[in-house]
């Protein structure tokens, strides 16, 4: 009978080692675990579930901020940190938090779990963040709302500039989600800075909308007040699991990389917040992640056996592998930057970006019907106007640029000073589109 006991109790052991911690560590383990995360609670509130059924000892509280709203918040608490983890999917915040040393150095027991996804690390090579999710990005579409409105199915991010989804896309903007920033940054390296800037401004002006919140996107596809959205894949995919009539797709240019979680510097339960992350990374909390309302891609690659057959696996499906490597580091230089631009060139001038494109249309499909070498020529040289940019990808990238953007009296001056000279700079470049464009409708009529 002891034996028998004894067999039992290192059996429990073994299973609970391999879930999140061993029971000796899982008796000791209580209070409260506190993780500021950019997810929704259509994530979070799974993964608290099963993590506080898992851990009984424990509760995890969430704090939901935007990704550079949580990482600001990070650094303005360090001397008084109240936070245990960071969560999210954005690869280049982690970096910005570990080169300030806000992160605590850790190494997970979870097993089975590969180096990379595709050709991306899956945790940071020092320690002091670790993926538990994989994410693409792409676009995303509502079918019902694509039929009635006529429009065809998109590939590409090209597609989304065609005259037949003009007002019809939306995106959230890239200074308040990481995941969109991400989506911005992987066209630049994919597709080089100067055409990568041409194909965002030329889908931006058939945007509907920008919104604050990443989520907002996939809602406002979802319930058809707008048909395209451009999205992280499982917003797509949870949506689709709901019986949401969606579609999705990864553009030849994208990529795929892990979503992440990182101890603050200093936590207050450094122990809970560890087992947190074994958790995560535990086969039981890989799990969670196929649930319907979740749907993101497991980075243990045997939890898929576990999915369905139309689960996408990042470690098996060719699309995966000819995704585009994504360079954090590049990412990580200039982040300020490109989001700012984002807003200077298109956030806050989309009515004056949108006015030029609608005139370029209408140029275009006069032109189909009647060739005219001179305003053919016009419309050549207001898209130059609009594709034309402000800054260079080395001054991007530059220390005197970075330096603007990271906080401080002076070079909060210098920041506000970059921002009026980025804004007026696409203010006058639409409005003298604007008048070649007219030019050009006139001279095609």
């Amino acid at each position: 009978m002891l034996n028998r006991r004894a067999a039992l109790a290192a059996t429990l052991g073994l299973s609970l080692s391999a879930s999140f911690a061993t029971i000796a560590v899982a008796q000791a383990l209580a209070g409260k675990v506190t993780v500021v995360t950019s997810f929704s609670k259509d994530v979070t509130d799974p993964i608290k579930k099963a993590f506080e059924k898992a851990v009984p000892g424990v509760t995890l509280e969430v704090q939901n901020r935007n990704t550079n709203a949580g990482v600001k918040y990070v650094e303005e608490t360090k001397a008084n940190n109240q936070v245990d983890l960071f969560w999210a999917s954005a690869p280049d915040a982690f970096e910005v938090l570990k080169g300030k040393k806000l992160l605590t150095a850790y190494k997970p027991k979870a097993a089975g779990i590969p180096e990379k996804i595709g050709s991306y690390p899956i945790n940071d090579p020092q320690g002091f963040y670790f993926g538990f999710a994989a994410s693409g990005y792409g676009i995303m579409w509502n079918d019902r709302y694509a039929k009635a409105n006529k429009l065809p199915e998109p590939k590409d991010w090209q597609d989304l500039a065609k005259p037949v989804f003009y007002d019809h896309v939306s995106i959230a903007s890239p200074a308040r989600s990481g995941t969109t920033h991400l989506t911005i940054e992987t066209i630049l390296q994919g597709e080089g800075w100067e055409n990568g800037w041409r194909t965002i401004k030329e889908m931006a002006g058939n945007f509907r909308s920008i919104t604050e919140r990443s989520f907002g996107v996939p809602e406002a596809v979802n319930s058809g007040q707008v048909g395209v959205g451009i999205v992280i894949d499982f917003f797509a995919f949870s949506a689709q699991a709901s019986g949401f009539p969606v579609k999705f797709v990864y553009p030849s240019v994208t990529t795929v990389v892990p979503a992440n979680v990182g101890i603050i510097a200093n936590p207050p339960n450094k122990a809970a917040a560890e087992a947190f992350i074994e958790f995560l990374l535990s086969p039981t909390g890989q799990e969670v992640l196929l649930e319907p309302g979740i749907r993101r891609l497991p980075v243990n690659p045997a939890v898929y056996a576990k999915a369905g057959a139309d689960y996408p696996n990042p470690f098996t499906d060719p699309r995966f592998q000819k995704m585009i490597g994504f360079d954090v580091d590049k990412s990580e230089a200039r982040t300020a930057v490109v989001d700012t631009l984002f807003d200077q060139l298109i956030s806050f001038q989309l009515d004056a970006l949108k006015g030029v494109t609608k005139t370029l249309h209408e140029v275009d499909a006069a032109l189909a019907k009647k060739p005219n070498p001179q305003a053919k020529a016009l419309a050549d040289e207001a898209r130059k106007l609009v594709a034309a940019l402000p800054v260079t990808q080395i001054q991007a990238a530059s220390p005197e640029l970075r330096g603007a953007f990271t906080g401080g009296k002076e070079k909060g001056a210098r920041q506000a000073e970059l921002e009026a000279q980025w804004a007026s700079f696409a203010r006058d470049n639409y409005a003298k589109a604007k008048v070649k464009a007219e030019e050009a409708l006139k001279a095609a009529k």
